[in-house]
Order: structure tokens, then C-alpha cells, then sequence
């Protein structure tokens, strides 16, 4: 199979969950511990091989560009205070770019995940291509996800979906696959739905946010109608795949980070922040003391 070389990251939400703060700030900006999100996608972009990134955006994501691009005037100013601790750390985002050619499309109106993702359809130009949604964060495996991913395609040539097992009564968020009850961890799929009702979802098998595409998705996409919240949504144009190309999904292995929720982004925080040294010591005794605070004041 040829190598997969680009990966879309649809960047053009609104983030109203998270409002006030991304009224001005976009959400794929917003930190896990002391890096934005969005990095450690592209990070895990990186380290599986991809070239080429393409950020489709939307209006207010300056943010985005700047953060990716050199700050020669930080860079100034660090020096010449000495700081070569600080010009370390800036110096591995530079170093993202050198690695990977980033570029950027803008998504015109936010018309759901499958426009953002058809909005780069001449950037991949009858390729296969991975896309990587920034709220979900997958850290740790014996191999970044997406790459586990890429190697799930060039078995299969395949359109393969990331999923994660999740309790029914959570599984109603996600994009949901029907399998033909293989044993994993990789299901040939056989039907797919987005956000199920409850009681409706044909399995505990919830689509994460990493897909390997093969050029049959955009030919759907081309011809999409907006579905469920009246969004062009990418599960549909896949659905419409089956029979015809295949499709499966791989149970990745991995910590799995949603960060698309209040909730789930500080959990994601608060574990990330607690596996890292230095910041445990100093956190650990704060916990205890709101958590011992907390139980006093119910009587527990």
C-alpha cells in the first residue's frame, strides 16, 4: 500500500461547551498541563510517519498559526536573559514544523466534522489520508494510535475507524460500529451510526477521534447532505462505503484523553498534571486537603 503522508485536523469548531473563554481563544488552544491540545496531535501525527499537516480552521483561529510558527522576538528576549531552559521548550514546537510541512485552509461556514474534513479534499488528491480530532488526546501504547492505525490500513487497504469499548449509557456521544463479531482487536465493520439513541446502538464499540481515509470517503463526501444536528457528518459518508469498500476498526491501545467536555478536560489535567514530576509532589497534598475538606463538610 502507499505510505500515508497527510492528516487533516478539522479545526473550526466554535467550542461554544467552553464558553466564555473561547469566545477569542480557539478551543484546540486551551492547555493540558503547559501544552495546547492540538500538539500533542500533531506530535502523534509525527511520530507516525505523516509530512504533510493540514489545519482546516475557521475564523478566530490566529491562535493556531502563531503557536506553530517561530517567535524570533521571544526568542530575543529569552536569549539575552539567558533562559535556554524556556528556549528549549520553544525550540521542540519549531522543531514540529521542520519535521512535518503544516498548512492551512479555511472552513467557511461550521458545517459539521465531514465539510471540515471535505474542505481538504484537494490536498490529498486521490490519497489515502488520516485525520486526527484535537479534543481527543491519546497518550502512551507501544506505538502513537494513528500509527497503529496506518499499520491496520496497509494490511487491510482498508478505511479503518479508532474505537474504544464504552458503557451503553455513555456510548449515545459517539459515533457507534456494528462488526461481524470478530474478536479484535481489529472488526470488519458492517454498519455504523452517529450519536444512537438510547436503547438504538448496535454495540459498545465507540469511534474515536483518529480515522485512516481512503480516497472512496471524499467521493461520498462530494455528494453528502448534512444528517444529525443538521451537519455534514463524516460516519455518514463512511456508512455509505460499506458494501462497497471495506471498512474496519481497531480497539487502539492507549490512554484515552477526552478533552471535548468541561469534565473530561480536567480530568484530563488533573492525570496528566499527577504523572508528571515535580508537579505530583505539590498536588497530591492539595488533593487530600480538598478531598478530606470536602468529605468533613458532608458529614461523610
Amino acid at each position: 500500500m502507499p505510505p500515508v503522508r497527510k492528516a487533516i485536523f478539522p479545526a473550526a469548531g466554535l467550542g461554544t461547551r467552553f464558553l466564555p473563554v473561547t469566545k477569542a481563544q480557539p478551543k484546540e488552544m486551551l492547555p493540558l498541563v503547559d501544552k495546547p491540545t492540538i500538539q500533542y496531535g500533531v506530535e502523534e501525527a509525527i511520530a507516525s510517519g505523516i509530512e504533510e499537516v493540514i489545519m482546516v480552521t475557521g475564523g478566530g483561529k490566529r491562535a493556531i498559526v502563531d503557536h506553530f510558527d517561530r517567535s524570533v522576538e521571544l526568542e530575543h528576549y529569552l536569549s539575552q536573559r539567558g533562559r535556554s531552559d524556556l528556549l528549549h521548550i520553544l525550540s521542540e514546537v519549531d522543531d514540529l514544523s521542520n519535521k512535518a510541512t503544516i498548512v492551512y485552509l479555511q472552513q467557511k461556514e461550521p458545517l459539521g466534522l465531514g465539510h471540515a474534513v471535505w474542505t481538504a479534499r484537494s490536498m490529498v488528491d486521490g490519497e489515502s489520508c488520516a485525520v486526527l480530532l484535537a479534543d481527543d488526546v491519546i497518550l502512551g501504547g507501544p506505538e502513537p494510535c494513528l500509527k497503529q492505525l496506518i499499520d491496520a490500513h496497509h494490511k487491510t487497504g482498508a478505511t479503518v475507524l479508532a474505537v474504544r469499548r464504552f458503557p451503553r449509557s455513555e456510548i449515545g456521544r459517539y459515533g457507534v460500529v456494528a462488526t461481524d463479531g470478530g474478536r479484535g482487536p481489529l472488526y470488519e465493520v458492517t454498519d455504523m451510526v452517529e450519536k444512537p439513541e438510547p436503547g438504538t446502538e448496535p454495540s459498545d464499540l465507540a469511534i474515536i477521534g483518529r480515522y485512516v481515509l481512503t480516497p472512496a470517503v471524499f467521493k461520498e463526501l462530494d455528494q453528502a447532505e448534512p444528517g444529525s444536528g443538521h451537519e455534514i457528518q463524516l460516519t455518514d459518508a463512511i456508512r455509505r462505503t460499506l458494501g462497497s469498500h471495506p471498512v474496519v476498526a481497531l480497539e487502539f491501545e492507549g490512554d484515552y484523553y477526552d478533552t471535548g467536555t468541561v469534565p473530561g478536560y480536567l480530568r484530563a489535567n488533573l492525570t496528566l498534571a499527577m504523572k508528571r514530576d515535580g508537579l505530583r509532589e505539590e498536588l497530591a497534598p492539595l488533593l487530600r486537603e480538598l478531598l478530606d475538606g470536602e468529605l468533613g463538610g458532608t458529614g461523610l
